[in-house]
Protein backbone atom coordinates (compact mmCIF):
# COMPACT_ATOMS: atom_id res chain seq x y z
CA UNK A 1 0.00 0.00 0.00
CA UNK A 2 1.27 3.35 -0.74
CA UNK A 3 2.01 6.19 1.57
CA UNK A 4 -1.03 8.46 0.70
CA UNK A 5 -3.61 5.27 1.05
CA UNK A 6 -2.09 4.95 4.65
CA UNK A 7 -2.30 8.39 5.70
CA UNK A 8 -6.09 7.96 3.93
CA UNK A 9 -6.69 5.10 6.04
CA UNK A 10 -5.37 6.40 9.43
CA UNK A 11 -7.54 9.82 8.85
CA UNK A 12 -10.56 7.57 8.41
CA UNK A 13 -10.06 5.37 11.69
CA UNK A 14 -9.47 8.85 14.00
CA UNK A 15 -12.25 10.31 12.03
CA UNK A 16 -14.12 7.05 13.03
CA UNK A 17 -12.92 6.66 16.26
CA UNK A 18 -13.30 10.52 17.23
CA UNK A 19 -17.33 10.02 16.89
CA UNK A 20 -17.87 6.21 18.20
CA UNK A 21 -19.33 6.53 21.68
CA UNK A 22 -19.89 2.48 22.37
CA UNK A 23 -16.91 1.71 25.03
CA UNK A 24 -17.31 -1.65 24.23
CA UNK A 25 -16.38 -1.47 20.43
CA UNK A 26 -13.06 1.05 21.53
CA UNK A 27 -12.14 -1.47 23.44
CA UNK A 28 -12.18 -3.97 20.60
CA UNK A 29 -10.69 -1.67 18.53
CA UNK A 30 -7.67 -0.92 21.60
CA UNK A 31 -7.06 -5.12 21.82
CA UNK A 32 -7.52 -5.69 18.08
CA UNK A 33 -4.63 -2.93 17.17
CA UNK A 34 -2.44 -3.96 20.43
CA UNK A 35 -2.53 -7.39 19.47
CA UNK A 36 -1.34 -6.81 16.16
CA UNK A 37 1.79 -8.03 16.51
CA UNK A 38 0.47 -11.79 17.71
CA UNK A 39 1.11 -14.62 16.09
CA UNK A 40 -1.18 -14.48 12.87
CA UNK A 41 -3.63 -17.35 14.20
CA UNK A 42 -4.34 -15.44 17.09
CA UNK A 43 -4.82 -12.21 15.13
CA UNK A 44 -7.29 -13.77 13.13
CA UNK A 45 -9.41 -15.36 15.15
CA UNK A 46 -9.52 -11.66 17.41
CA UNK A 47 -10.53 -10.04 13.63
CA UNK A 48 -12.77 -12.61 12.97
CA UNK A 49 -14.42 -11.94 16.86
CA UNK A 50 -14.49 -8.01 16.06
CA UNK A 51 -15.89 -8.28 12.73
CA UNK A 52 -18.63 -10.85 14.22
CA UNK A 53 -19.27 -8.19 16.83
CA UNK A 54 -19.42 -5.25 14.45
CA UNK A 55 -22.19 -7.30 12.50
CA UNK A 56 -23.97 -8.04 15.85
CA UNK A 57 -24.31 -4.51 16.85
CA UNK A 58 -25.33 -3.33 13.17
CA UNK A 59 -28.33 -6.28 13.78
CA UNK A 60 -29.50 -5.16 16.80
CA UNK A 61 -27.85 -8.12 18.62
CA UNK A 62 -27.21 -6.60 21.85
CA UNK A 63 -28.85 -6.12 25.44
CA UNK A 64 -29.17 -3.45 27.05
CA UNK A 65 -27.63 -3.27 30.78
CA UNK A 66 -30.81 -3.99 32.51
CA UNK A 67 -31.43 -7.21 30.04
CA UNK A 68 -28.25 -8.62 30.44
CA UNK A 69 -28.77 -8.05 34.36
CA UNK A 70 -31.84 -9.88 34.41
CA UNK A 71 -30.63 -12.69 32.18
CA UNK A 72 -27.50 -13.27 34.52
CA UNK A 73 -29.51 -13.01 37.14
CA UNK A 74 -31.69 -16.18 35.69
CA UNK A 75 -28.94 -18.21 35.01
CA UNK A 76 -27.34 -17.61 38.52
CA UNK A 77 -31.05 -18.36 40.17
CA UNK A 78 -30.83 -14.76 41.75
Amino acid sequence: MDTVGKIDIKKELRTLIEQENNLHVLEEIKTLLVKSSLDPNLREKLTSRALKAEEDIKAGKVYTREEFEKKLDSRLDL
